[in-house]
């Protein structure tokens, strides 16, 4: 049998609605996979991290945790480790102020400045992403070493006294942050500066706009999409590392993260280190929606 003849329809009256088909379903089971890794590596440890936060802290890893509730447990935690949270969003910001003051003319640079040598710098700005993060930090420790030719360097200067040091400081964790995080901020503000019409910038120029009046009123708006994204990209994994602290720092320079490392592998206080786990995250997403509706671009999440 043939298919039955499709009726026409009338001018200006609307066709009827298609049904579903197994193109309509094509975008959802493409979906599924990411979906299903989501719920199993995110939501599910998300839950049960929740779950522990709220355990007996009487327990132990030994006789096990009974679930008891302990909403005492964040406020406990928190005037604990309070100093540490501070440093760690100190810290965090520290870094993230010294690498705009370098990242963004080297973004800049390579996106309006670099003509051919565009994509060999992009490489030279990724390839110590290609190392492992461990080895990074560990390379900035024999750098800032006490005997390294960057401390000799600032005492011949006068910058360091005798004495004077750069491991083992405050200083050194904002180094360790800076560089190991500075790709983060670096893509995001090459993209969008990269896509910076030049004519408008000569454009300013011939409107008797100084250079300084040029950057503040044509090239830093256009690129604040990509300023806010390389600086949530850098500030939030930086706010919750503690490799550097551990490795460049002493125990005065611990960030909150080297007390949730503690917490769970070395105290074994489980409720602790996941009460610190959900405050750190509650933290650092009232700053990222702070910060937000401070600049007005909310469409980034």
């Amino acid at each position: 049998m043939s298919a039955p003849a499709r009726l026409p329809t009338v001018a200006g009256e609307p066709a009827p609605p298609r049904r579903p088909g197994r193109r309509g379903l094509l975008p959802y089971l493409l979906l599924l996979p990411a979906a299903a890794w989501l719920v199993l590596f995110f939501a599910v440890p998300l839950v049960q991290l929740a779950a522990a936060s709220l355990y007996d802290p009487a327990g132990s890893l030994a006789t096990g945790y009974a679930m008891g509730w302990a909403f005492a447990n964040y406020p406990d935690a928190l005037a604990a480790y309070w100093p540490q949270f501070g440093r760690s969003f100190g810290y965090a910001g520290a870094a993230l102020v010294l690498a705009l003051l370098v990242g963004y003319p080297l973004a800049y640079a390579i996106a309006q400045k670099a003509g051919r040598w565009k994509n060999l710098l992009l490489v030279c700005v990724v390839a110590p992403m290609f190392t492992s993060f461990l080895v990074r930090t560990l390379a900035w420790k024999t750098i800032l070493s006490d005997n390294g030719w960057l401390v000799g360097l600032l005492r011949d200067v006068h910058l360091l006294g005798a004495d004077g040091r750069l491991l083992a400081t405050p200083v050194a964790v904002v180094l360790g942050l800076t560089y190991n995080f500075l790709p983060f901020l670096v893509l995001p503000l090459y993209a969008s500066l990269e896509r910076l019409d030049p004519r408008l910038l000569e454009a300013a120029g011939d409107l008797y706009a100084g250079p300084w009046r040029t950057f503040r009123r044509v090239t830093l708006p256009l690129s604040t999409p990509g300023l806010v994204a390389g600086t949530l990209l850098f500030f939030i994994p930086a706010s919750g590392d503690y490799i550097n602290a551990e490795l460049l720092g002493t125990p005065n320079e611990y960030m909150i993260g080297n007390v949730i490392d503690s917490a769970f592998l070395v105290r074994l206080d489980y409720p602790q280190g996941a009460a610190l786990s959900f405050l750190l995250m509650a933290a650092i997403l009232a700053v990222v929606f702070g910060y937000l509706r401070r600049t007005g671009t909310q469409e980034v999440l």
